[in-house]
């Protein structure tokens, strides 16, 4: 793809920042070689609050189990203030991105309007799978722990997968490492995909803010995978990685400290899942991951064929027409399928309205540019939208890039910064140039002016 100047039309260059946003995520793990520990790793966990309002959830990760229990949590929503994205609202709620932008189809995800209604799709149906040790399901990119000594409890994480063409192995494996602070041993297959786009990467990246693999890392049997955390949250609940889960810094730190060596952990691919609660019985469907999609009809055949048995069985009526409608939007939001029961929209309509909490987890703050900070002229755009949802990318890289949009004469400008000298400028242009491809200008210390 060709490098993008600020002379290309607005058009063009939204659509490429849209489509590149995925890609300049992306970390890998795959093919590591050795990782290591040099100390013990900064606690970054300063704990994600829970609301009031929430007296089914008295966290946002755990939940007890009754007897043959198999869905948990609970459908709540949220309004958006200044300066939201969906991207902070999941971070904070334990969801991922895909959770959220799903369920919000008609809201933008970067730029929401202030007090747009947003769906919290808090309730999970848990894999048709032993309650023991980790359990990662793929097609709703998210992992089930169980700890050995409560088996009436679950852990639930949303994670970031393999993407197409790295994909994350299935099967049956074990935590066989466990490292605090590992140091990256950069693959050669990865050495040759930033190579191909102009990048050298060092040999080895120590741990730090620039190290893809967070602060805790856990190797798999499976030769060269890992679960790790990530300097790149926002990628969360993507396709992000060259195979590895990746958990959000906080969910990791907490898991880490929790899970064992020799710990079974189990990868499942099941878009669909159902499950009995309080009689009723519920359908779940995500959207097949693309590895899988030339087998949808298979899945689909497969649960509609449990389904039959299950009415048979149970001697209950099922709403067909229901379960297409589920399996076409296939939000992953458990819906009622059973005949008369009550649809999506009213599950939406009734969903526990939550306070707004005074401040989102770890949402990035942009720090005043004053007129002796360097800083970088981005981008230029006639439409406020679109330098808006520039700048708020760059605020959610990893590490972050400190950006705002800025009017200007003749549209709307994206500026970032502020940074302490021309040698900082020129990395993070570096930055800029190999992750949205866009060629951008050093503005000196009293040049710009922001109000």
């Amino acid at each position: 793809m060709n490098s993008l100047t600020l002379k290309r039309t607005t058009t063009s260059r939204s659509q490429l920042i849209a489509l590149i946003f995925l890609s300049l995520l992306t970390s890998g793990c795959q093919h590591l070689g050795i990782f290591s520990n040099d100390a013990e790793p900064v606690a970054i966990n300063a704990g994600r609050e829970v609301l009031p309002a929430s007296t089914e959830l008295d966290d946002s990760h755990e939940f007890q189990l009754a007897d043959d229990q198999n869905m948990i949590g609970l459908i709540a929503a949220v309004k958006t203030r200044k300066n939201d994205t969906l991207s902070d609202i999941a971070r904070h709620y334990g969801l991922g991105y895909n959770d959220i932008s799903i369920a919000n189809p008609s809201i933008s995800p970067w730029t929401p309007p202030v007090n747009s209604r947003v769906i919290l799709p808090l309730q999970f149906i848990l894999p048709n799978e032993p309650h023991k040790g980790i359990i990662l399901n793929l097609a709703n990119m998210r992992l089930f722990y169980y700890p050995k000594n409560q088996p009436d409890t679950v852990f639930t994480y949303p994670v970031g997968i393999g993407r197409q063409g790295w994909n994350t192995p299935m099967g049956l494996t074990s935590i066989v490492d466990k490292k605090a602070n590992p140091t990256w041993v950069v693959p050669d297959s990865i050495h040759k995909e930033h190579e191909d786009k102009g990048d050298m990467l060092p040999g080895v990246v120590p741990a730090g803010p620039n190290n893809p693999l967070g602060l805790y890392a856990m190797r798999l049997g499976f030769p060269s995978y890992l679960i790790h955390g990530t300097n790149k949250p926002y990628g969360i609940g993507m396709q992000i990685s060259h195979g590895c889960v990746q958990l959000y810094p906080e969910d990791i730190e907490v898991l880490f400290k929790n899970a064992s060596v020799g710990m079974p952990v189990r990868i499942i691919h099941e878009p669909y899942l159902t499950a009995w609660d309080h009689d009723m019985l519920y359908l779940e469907a995500n959207e097949p991951l693309q590895k899988w999609e030339q087998n949808k009809a298979q899945l689909k055949k497969k649960l509609l064929k449990q389904l039959q048995q299950i009415s048979a069985k149970k001697k209950v009526s099922i709403d067909w027409a229901r379960v297409d409608e589920i399996l076409d939007r296939a939000d992953g939001i458990p819906t009622p399928i059973l005949t008369n029961s009550p649809d999506e929209s009213a599950i939406l309509a009734n969903a526990v309205q939550w306070e707004h909490p005074e401040h989102l987890y770890n949402q990035p703050v942009v720090s005043e540019l004053k007129d002796s900070d360097w800083a970088i002229l981005v981008a230029s755009f006639d439409n406020e939208a679109e330098a808006q949802k520039l700048a708020t990318m760059l605020n959610h890289q990893g590490p972050m890039i400190p950006s705002r949009k800025v009017q200007s004469t003749k549209g709307y400008q994206v500026i970032a910064g502020p940074f302490k000298n021309k040698k900082e400028v020129i990395a993070v242009s570096k930055r800029i140039k190999m992750d949205f491809e866009m060629d951008v200008k050093a503005l000196n210390p009293g040049t710009v002016s922001v109000d």
